[in-house]
């Protein structure tokens, strides 16, 4: 049996980004600047030359930010397929918040043309909810996941406000996200816990958390406007570390996980339990392939982000 039956393929979300990204893809394939092409068309602005360009400003703004890495994942799959004319499919993908919708458009469970159109109201209505409401976000290292929601629980309930845990990224490393004062109790809860690190995000976006709840019906209907199939690759989601099995599973698991937390040691372990050795990061960076390596460390872990990574990938 080929390495492919013990592969998944897994996508990024937010942090990510990095201005460049992709251009050396599209230089190298025409079907990936194809991507970009129409991306650009469909968006009514050039999102190619915000991704290779920038300014690193206006790429980190939420509402590009999200279709950016989107677009970029989707081009980096079609090098991949331009440079192996015979890949197989994963056995199954998964994304990291935003990573999930590239994921699911990987997989076939929704066009390029709407899961881009879906990623850019994703976007709009998030930075909206910042704008309305804002929030705040910190990564705690060194603390375990009970801790971290003891923590959360004993700042809310001292603040009256909303503090939960919004990534379980891998061991050792959990994302808080809430209302500015509970957050500033909780970080100082994490330090007296005796956490390793206690760093805030530069964002003013308060992700997987009760804070977006006021736009969540407005993207629900966005979902609705949306024909999902069922994904020809099973794609673990965000919500329940479950496979996502048909569209109506689909739109719940995107629906709710602008409030729920992202389960993406869960996620991971789902994967190591269904076999999966090979971790394949189809993005900018490397982010999730070092969270895997503090997950399942006999992995092997590949990160295309470069035409050289493609070829290297390729190679037999």
């Amino acid at each position: 049996m080929s390495d492919w039956a013990y592969t998944a393929f897994i996508f990024p979300g937010q942090g990510s980004q990095e201005v460049g990204m992709g251009a050396d893809l599209a230089q190298a394939y025409p079907a990936a600047l194809d991507v970009f092409r129409a991306a650009d068309d469909l968006l009514g602005f050039e999102i190619s030359q915000l991704c290779w360009h920038g300014p690193a400003e206006a790429l980190d703004d939420t509402y590009n930010t999200q279709p950016a890495l989107y677009v970029t994942g989707i081009a980096t799959l079609q090098a991949l397929e331009a440079e192996i004319v015979d890949v197989a499919p994963p056995a199954f993908m998964a994304g990291h918040s935003l990573g999930e919708i590239t994921a699911l458009a990987a997989a076939g469970a929704v066009s390029f043309e709407d899961g881009l159109q879906l990623v850019r109201e994703r976007g709009r209505l998030m930075r909206q909810a910042g704008q309305e409401n804002p929030g705040a976000m910190a990564a705690l290292l060194g603390l375990s996941t009970a801790d971290v929601q003891a923590i959360c629980d004993q700042a809310s309930q001292e603040t009256g406000l909303a503090l939960v845990m919004a990534n379980d990224n891998c061991p050792g490393q959990v994302v808080i996200s809430g209302d500015a004062a509970a957050l500033e109790r909780g970080m100082e809860l994490a330090a007296e816990a005796g956490a390793r690190r206690v760093v805030k995000l530069a964002v003013s976006i308060a992700s997987h958390s009760p804070l977006m709840i006021p736009i969540q019906a407005a993207f629900r209907a966005a979902l609705d406007e949306v024909t999902f199939l069922a994904p020809k690759v099973p794609v673990i989601g965000n919500v329940q570390a479950a496979p996502l099995v048909d569209a109506a599973a689909i739109r719940e698991e995107l629906g709710a996980q602008l409030t729920s937390s992202v389960r993406w040691t869960e996620s991971i372990g789902a994967l190591q339990a269904a076999g999966i050795t090979r971790y394949v990061e189809i993005g900018p960076k490397d982010v999730l392939s070092g969270l895997v390596k503090r997950i399942d460390r006999q992995a092997t872990r590949i990160a295309l982000n470069s035409v050289d990574a493609v070829r290297d990938f390729a190679l037999p």
